[in-house]
């Protein structure tokens, strides 16, 4: 009998361990910062765990712009009009990641920019590195002047080079300009 009362405790044991590991969310919580919103290819807004909104720029790239102002958005210019197709093709690219990742992301914040915002490596909680994504799919480019800042300098270099290797996304349009290019351009 002793046998027996051993076996169901120990059963029901792995049981609880197996239930408590596929839905520790349910029980504790979920972990990882809650998104608000996708501003654009490489911005995003997070809810902290004490309920702050911040605003996360995500570190090592650039993805191109979207267009902000009613004036941009109405632009007949070829260059903006490729510049904010490409940036929306980014923005939604983020969306559609945040979204698989149920709205969750663990951030590695990295440092600060000039406008506030937090710099960030942004994972999702199955580990997906977003900025890694982008840049393999050519939906964005390394930001070189802050790569030294950047952790995982060269998982994006390497994500980067596969996608101009093959041509992908921006690397295959000859009319695209780099975001920073365009930005200085059109001050």
């Amino acid at each position: 009998m002793n046998k027996l009362i051993k076996r169901v405790l120990i059963l029901l044991s792995l049981g609880i361990i197996l239930l408590c590991l596929m839905g520790c969310d349910n029980f504790f919580g979920a972990s990882g910062d809650s998104v608000e919103r996708v501003s654009d290819g490489d911005t995003l807004v997070v809810k902290d765990a004490k309920g702050n909104k911040v605003t996360i720029r995500f570190a090592c790239m650039d993805a191109p712009e979207i267009a902000h102002s009613r004036k941009e958005k109405q632009s007949k210019r070829t260059s903006d009009r490729n510049q904010f197709s490409w940036g929306i093709k980014a923005q939604e690219r983020v969306q559609q990641l945040v979204k698989q990742g149920g709205d969750l992301v663990t951030l590695n914040i990295t440092d600060s920019d000039r406008y506030g915002r937090k710099v960030a490596e942004v994972r999702l909680k199955d580990g997906t590195f977003v900025q890694q994504v982008l840049l393999q799919e050519g939906l964005a480019k390394v930001y070189r002047p802050y790569l030294n800042r950047c952790p995982s300098k060269e998982i994006v270099q390497q994500a980067e080079a596969k996608a101009q290797q093959q041509q992908l996304g921006i690397w295959g349009d000859p009319q695209f300009v780099n975001p920073w290019e365009y930005r200085r351009f059109n001050k």
